[in-house]
C-alpha cells in the first residue's frame, strides 16, 4: 500500500522560456527502456511477486523501499518536462494559428496530444511498454539486472545532461545521478552478501563519480549519495542490514533514513487555453466553484 505526499523531490527552477528538443530528449529519462518508467515497474513487480519475503526481508525490504523512490524520481522527470514546455505557444484566435510553434518542434505529439506535458514514451515518441520489465522470480538474476539496468539509466541521464543546458532539465538530472548513483552501490552491496562477488569492481561502466557535473555537487554536499530512505515510517528498516559500511566511491558512511526526503511544492502549471487545458473558461470556473461550495 502506498502513502502519497503532495511534495515533489526537489524543487526546480521554473523557466521564462521553455525548450521543446530538451523536452523531447528528457522524455528518454521517463519512458525510455532505461527510464524511470523503467526501473520504477521493475522494482515494482519484483517486490510485488517477492517470494520468502519473510526469510530474506532485507532484501525485499530493500527493492520495496527503491519502488517507493522510483515513483517520486518519474514524477520530478515529467515535471522537468512540463516545465520545459513553459512559453513554448501563446494563447490566441483558433485561425491565428497560436500552436505554430509544434510544427517545428522534433516532437510534435505533445502539442497535439498531452497539452504540452509528459507522457510515457521515450524521446523518439515509441511508448513505453511492458515488455521492459524483467521478474525472473530468482532473486540474484533480479538484482543483477537492477545493477545494470541502473547503470544504463546513469548512462542516459549523463548523456542527456549534455545535450542540453537547460537548467531545470540539469538540475533533474544533477539529483538524479547521485540518486541513481546510491540505487547502483544499494543493489551491489546486496548482490555481494548474495553471492561474495563485489560487482562494484567491474565500475567505471561509468564512473560513479558526480563531482564533474555541476548541479549534482550540492547533492553530494548534502551528503544524499550516502543515504537510503526507507519511505515508511515503520517498515523496511531492514535495508541497514544491506545499506552499512562505506560509500566505495567516496569511503563515506552510509546511513539509513527513516522516513521520506523533505521534498519541495509541486509546480502548479498555467492554464493553456490554446490548448483547451484545462478547458474551463472563467465563467465556466465560477460555475465549478459554486457547485463545490453547495457540497461543503
Amino acid at each position: 500500500m502506498f502513502k502519497r505526499l503532495n511534495r515533489m523531490l526537489i524543487e526546480l527552477p521554473v523557466p521564462e522560456h521553455g525548450d521543446a528538443n530538451a523536452a523531447a530528449a528528457v522524455q528518454e529519462l521517463l519512458g525510455g527502456r532505461f527510464g524511470e518508467m523503467s526501473t520504477l515497474n521493475n522494482y515494482m513487480f519484483q517486490s510485488f511477486n517477492f517470494r520468502s519475503k519473510k526469510k530474506l526481508k532485507p532484501f525485499y525490504d530493500l527493492v520495496a523501499s527503491i519502488t517507493a523512490e522510483e515513483f517520486g524520481h518519474v514524477e520530478l522527470v515529467s515535471a522537468a518536462i512540463n516545465l520545459l514546455s513553459t512559453g513554448l505557444t501563446r494563447p490566441g484566435d483558433p485561425d491565428t494559428t497560436p500552436l505554430r510553434n509544434g510544427l517545428d518542434a522534433r516532437n510534435s505529439y505533445y502539442f497535439i496530444a498531452t497539452a504540452q506535458t509528459s507522457f510515457p514514451a521515450d524521446s523518439m515518441g515509441n511508448p513505453w511498454n511492458g515488455t521492459y520489465v524483467f521478474n525472473s522470480g530468482n532473486l540474484i538474476e533480479d538484482f543483477l539486472h537492477n545493477f545494470f539496468l541502473e547503470i544504463g539509466a546513469r548512462t542516459h541521464k549523463m548523456r542527456v545532461y549534455e545535450m542540453t543546458d537547460a537548467p531545470v532539465a540539469r538540475e533533474m538530472i544533477g539529483y538524479l545521478l547521485v540518486r541513481g548513483g546510491v540505487h547502483i552501490v544499494a543493489y551491489a552491496k546486496a548482490l555481494e552478501i548474495l553471492t561474495g562477488v563485489d560487482v562494484t569492481r567491474m565500475l567505471p561502466i561509468p564512473s560513479l563519480d558526480n563531482s564533474k557535473f555541476d548541479h549534482a555537487r550540492k547533492y553530494i554536499e548534502q551528503g544524499l549519495d550516502n543515504i537510503l530512505y526507507t519511505w515508511s515510517d515503520h517498515d523496511y528498516r531492514d535495508i541497514d542490514k544491506i545499506w552499512r559500511g562505506e560509500n566505495p566511491e567516496t569511503g563515506a558512511p552510509l546511513r539509513v533514513v527513516k522516513g521520506t526526503p523533505k521534498g519541495a511544492p509541486v509546480p502548479d502549471l498555467e492554464k493553456k487555453p490554446e490548448e483547451f487545458a484545462p478547458g474551463l473558461d472563467k465563467d465556466h470556473y465560477e460555475w465549478v466553484l459554486n457547485k463545490l461550495k453547495f457540497y461543503m
